[in-house]
This record gives structure tokens, C-alpha cells and sequence, in this order.
């Protein structure tokens, strides 16, 4: 049962084109306690009321000059077709075709004039509960749906959030600062953006590459962190990281794991065909690891490893520009090149600690 104050508290609109029949209900309303009640004798006025107000009950009268009650639930009907509104026609006409025709268009009730006090306000108290008791419920729903929101959006922040750590992982077994992921995370995104992708696949893409490395896990140190060159049995071990990376991201069907284990996959082949482990040439390739392809290298390039020392910017350059075609995806590489500001922007804001 609804409280009787919240009843009467409720939003009523009264249109009746005699003025005698609305002094009626508005005395019948008032007596009972109602007082948030509006009235009008037009018509053409009840959407646009009724769009202001969002009335929770609509004391409707059939014959009317200019629009007919009929025509009224009509345009109601099409303005207000997510919500329920409850509509009492007021008709001193009884026949059966006119009230099959209000059911029909948005009609819950009928008053016949003349009125009886009783009955007018048992009608409006029934048909008030059922407009409340319909609020109540798209009120949870509301709650409910943004508690699945809220648990949705909080499991994806941790999906994405081991993500990174998990590539972070992957990038302190020879970088121990592992700005690297951050940086070449950041390019891969102004890349994407720069090759016209939607806003989703570039989400996609800055979340996932930081896991294009994460098969570095299961290469021994003594081979990852060589500081010479590897020899033919160590840099096949070595480029293995890929074949186990696209193994530890598995194939869960998450798209971002998804693309993960893409990019862990095939982040060393070459648009040429001769990278590996695959050997796969041109767009064969998967956009996403051609994209990274370049931001990988070009930060890897600026970067210390324990094999080498950081490269000056202009060499860096220079080497994407020219291996555009052989290693890198020409079109990435131009976008690349339109993009250098962006992107020596990104390692002026993570750059690495100053090596002691």
C-alpha cells in the first residue's frame, strides 16, 4: 500500500475543455488532500505539459475542440513511449466503440459524467498506486543496472590493470624501469589514431601492447640479459618469447587478451616476410602488431639494454624510415613520421631514471 501523503503529493493533470467539470475535480482533489494538481481547458497544450512536468496521472475528456482526447493520447503515445502513464478518460459517451478505440491508444480507466465523488477518487487512488509502484520499480531497476555497471566496469579496470602489470612483468626482465611498455603503449595509441581507427580498436590497442613482450618471462637470463651478441642456438631460444607470450595470454575471449596474444605473437614479423616466428608478409600481418611493430622499435631504439646504448633521435628516424617497406608497414611508418612530435612528447613525459 502506498502512503497517503505520497499519493497526494502526486503530479495530476485535469483537461477538460468546461471549465464547470475541472472545478469539479479540483474541489473533489483538494478535499481528499490532493495538492499538486494542473489544469487546462486546451488541448493543444497537454505535450508540451506534460514534457515539463512528467505528470503521473492525466484526467482526460474525450470531445474536445481543436484536438480530441483521442488525438491527445496519440501524440502522448509517441512522446512518451519509454514510461507509463496512467490516463482516466472523462466521456459522457459509453459506447463501445469509443472506448475500445481510448484502450487502443494509451487509455487504463474511465470516468463517466455525470461524476460521482466516491468513485472518482477510488479510480485515482487505483490508478495513482499502480503509477508509483511502477516508478518503484524502474527506480531498482535503475539501482540494479548501475550496480552491474559499476561490477562491470570495476572487473574490467582489474582485467586491464593485470594487463599492465603483467606486461610490466614481461619488460623488468631487461629493462628495470619498465618505462618501455608505457611509452611504446602511448605511441601504439597515437599510431592508431593517426591510421583513422575507431575509438574502441585504439583503447584496444593502448591496452593491450604492453603485453607484446611478455614471453620474456620464459627466456633465461643468462640469454636475455647477454651483453654481447647471441649465437645461433641462443637467438633461437630468444625469439621464442613470442611463441610463449601468445601461449600466456592463451585465448581468452576478452578482446583485449585477444589482441594481446596477437601482438605477443606477431610483433617480430616483417612486412617483407622475413620476421618470425611466422614468416608472415604484408597484411597478413595483424594491424595491431604492425602498428606496434614501429612504436616497439623506435623506443627501444632511445633505450639502454644491456646489449647496447641509447641511439641519438635522428638515427632512431632514420632507421624506421628507411626499413619502411622491408620491416615496418609503410603506411604505419608515415603516420609515424607525421606523428613525431606526439610522440618524442610521450617519452619527454615517462622517460627513464638516469643511469648512476
Amino acid at each position: 500500500m502506498i502512503d497517503k501523503r505520497k499519493l497526494c503529493s502526486s503530479s495530476i493533470l485535469i483537461v477538460d475543455d468546461n471549465p464547470t467539470n475541472i472545478a469539479l475535480l479540483e474541489d473533489i482533489l483538494e478535499e481528499e488532500g490532493y495538492d499538486n494538481y494542473t489544469s487546462t481547458t486546451d488541448p493543444r497544450v497537454v505535450a508540451e505539459l506534460h514534457a515539463k512536468e512528467n505528470f503521473d496521472l492525466l484526467l482526460l475528456d474525450i470531445r474536445m475542440p481543436y484536438m480530441s482526447g483521442i488525438e491527445v493520447m496519440l501524440a502522448l503515445q509517441e512522446q512518451n513511449q519509454a514510461d507509463y502513464l496512467p490516463i482516466l478518460v472523462l466521456t459522457a459517451q459509453t459506447d463501445q466503440q469509443t472506448r475500445q478505440r481510448a484502450l487502443e491508444v494509451g487509455a487504463k480507466d474511465f470516468l463517466t459524467k455525470p461524476f460521482d465523488h466516491w468513485e472518482v477518487l477510488l479510480r485515482i487512488r487505483n490508478m495513482l498506486e499502480t503509477r508509483h509502484y511502477y516508478k518503484r520499480q524502474v527506480m531498482r531497476g535503475d539501482i540494479l543496472e548501475e550496480q552491474v555497471r559499476e561490477r562491470t566496469r570495476a572487473l574490467n579496470e582489474a582485467q586491464l590493470e593485470i594487463v599492465r602489470r603483467l606486461g610490466r612483468a614481461g619488460e623488468y626482465r631487461d629493462n628495470e624501469t619498465g618505462a618501455h611498455v608505457i611509452r611504446m603503449s602511448k605511441v601504439a595509441e597515437i599510431l592508431a589514431r593517426g591510421l583513422g581507427l575507431d575509438e574502441d580498436m585504439c583503447e584496444r590497442i593502448l591496452h593491450a601492447s604492453p603485453m607484446h613482450d611478455v614471453g620474456k618471462i620464459a627466456i633465461p637470463d643468462a640469454i636475455l640479459l647477454k651483453p654481447g651478441p647471441l649465437d645461433k642456438d641462443e637467438w633461437e631460444i630468444m625469439k621464442s618469447h613470442t611463441t610463449f607470450g601468445s601461449d600466456i595470454m592463451g585465448d581468452h575471449p576478452s578482446d583485449v587478451i585477444l589482441m594481446a596474444s596477437e601482438l605477443a605473437l606477431c610483433h617480430h614479423e616483417w612486412w617483407n616476410g622475413n620476421g618470425y616466428p611466422n614468416g608472415l608478409e604484408g597484411e597478413r600481418i595483424p594491424l595491431c602488431a604492425r602498428i606496434a611493430t614501429v612504436s616497439d622499435v623506435f623506443d627501444a631504439l632511445l633505450s639502454y639494454r644491456p646489449y647496447k646504448e641509447p641511439w641519438p633521435v635522428e638515427k632512431a628516424v632514420a632507421y624506421i624510415e628507411d626499413a619502411s617497406g622491408t620491416q615496418f608497414d609503410p603506411k604505419v611508418v608515415e603516420v609515424f613520421l607525421a606523428s613525431l612530435p606526439a610522440i618524442m612528447a610521450v617519452r619527454e613525459e615517462h622517460p627513464d631514471p638516469e643511469k648512476k
